[in-house]
């Protein structure tokens, strides 16, 4: 069987991490697959999705690293090209990636105690991000 969903977010531009496990999870649920895995999935190239602690430090940190490994202040080509000064946007979400494949066991995400799954969008301005959820299994 596979189930397919869709949501969306409302992100404020810059880095924005947002927790969306809730979604999934009750997405996952809502399909009554016991064993099999959930695909998450961020179209665009601004935004990415991954796994983090789903805490104000962890968050920070995060954040902190993301601008240390793709600076907003610097140049890029992206920018040069197309004048809309989110190179570093695209940078970033190509680092993290638009996917996660998340399995289930006994109708469980299998996630870690204290891991969420969070959709990052690192564009220059606000955006409402579609969130592309499937589940497939039996």
């Amino acid at each position: 069987m596979i189930e397919c969903f869709e949501t969306t977010r409302k992100t404020s531009g810059g880095t924005d991490i947002i927790d969306i496990s809730s979604d999934v999870v009750a997405f996952v649920r809502k399909c009554g697959i016991n064993e099999g895995f959930v695909v998450v999935f961020i179209p665009g190239s601004t935004a990415a999705v991954t796994t983090i602690e789903y805490e104000s430090g962890a968050v920070e940190d995060l954040k902190g690293a993301i601008e240390r490994m793709a600076p907003r202040d610097i140049s890029y080509a992206h920018d040069a090209r197309w004048g809309d000064g989110n190179g570093y946007s695209h940078v970033r979400a190509a680092m993290l990636g638009p996917s996660l494949c998340v399995p289930i066991i006994g109708g469980d995400l299998i996630l870690g105690t204290w891991q969420q799954i969070v959709l990052c969008d690192f564009d220059n301005r606000p955006r409402t991000r579609r969130i592309l959820i499937q589940a497939s299994g039996n």
